[in-house]
């Protein structure tokens, strides 16, 4: 009798399937494994950090490619750079969960493009020591899945927390000038003449630079949160 059930419920789900995938089972998606990767690299595991490097790496390696063209052939040996670079942002930015691997992949994505465009190692510094200087608590992951984002009411210090890893890690996806100002300005406290000064600025034109950097990082975080990565700007 369970083996008919079983049999039955086999060929009900066959039925189920559009006509052209009943005949050809190798063309069903397998599971997604990327969430479940993520969350096991936040307990811990490095084998997992490297199934996802080695699950994306080649689609991110393409996608990056495919916009800087030229400009990243110049960059020199472009695939360890990448590599580096997305495991310098699984380790160090906010940890986080996503929907899929196609949301993980726009994220990544974004974060990668931005850090070749001008090979931003000075942000990647500061990155880990922003890391440093404000430790995740262990129950600290940004939901990219509006679904999956808890209901409950947090703890003063769990939403304080929560707001500056959302903060860092739209941090990640703002053009680099937006981002150096806002670190230089918010987090070591420089004047506007002395950001003016190192980036070759006047105050006045650095303080309008920052009032539009901090409405665009609003944006952005609103829109991390809502579940949407933000597009690229075209190179």
């Amino acid at each position: 009798m369970t083996g008919a059930v079983a049999m039955a419920g086999s060929a009900t789900d066959a039925l189920r399937l559009p006509p052209w995938l009943r005949h050809n089972p190798a063309m069903v998606a397998e599971p997604d494994p990327t969430l479940q990767l993520l969350e096991e690299w936040h307990r811990g595991d490095e084998r997992s950090l490297a199934r996802l490097v080695e699950q994306h790496l080649p689609w991110l390696r393409e996608q990056v490619d495919r916009r800087l063209g030229p400009a990243l052939r110049q960059q020199g040996e472009v695939e360890d750079y990448l590599q580096d670079a997305m495991l310098d942002f699984l380790r160090d930015a906010p940890r986080f969960v996503v929907r899929d691997g196609t949301q993980f992949r726009a994220l990544l994505g974004r974060v990668l493009e931005n850090t070749l465009r001008d090979r931003n190692d000075w942000f990647r510094a500061k990155r880990r020591d922003l890391a440093r200087k404000a430790p995740l608590p262990t129950e600290s992951v940004l939901s990219l899945d509006p679904a999956l984002q808890r209901s409950t009411t947090p703890s003063r210090d769990a939403t304080r927390n929560e707001v500056r890893d959302w903060v860092r890690l739209a941090l990640e996806l703002l053009e680099a000038e937006d981002r150096k100002i806002i670190l230089l300005r918010e987090y070591e406290g420089r004047s506007f003449v002395e950001i003016g000064t190192e980036l070759g600025m006047t105050a006045n034109a650095v303080r309008m630079r920052w009032v539009r950097a901090v409405a665009r990082l609003a944006e952005v975080m609103k829109e991390l949160r809502g579940g949407t990565v933000p597009p690229a700007t075209e190179p």
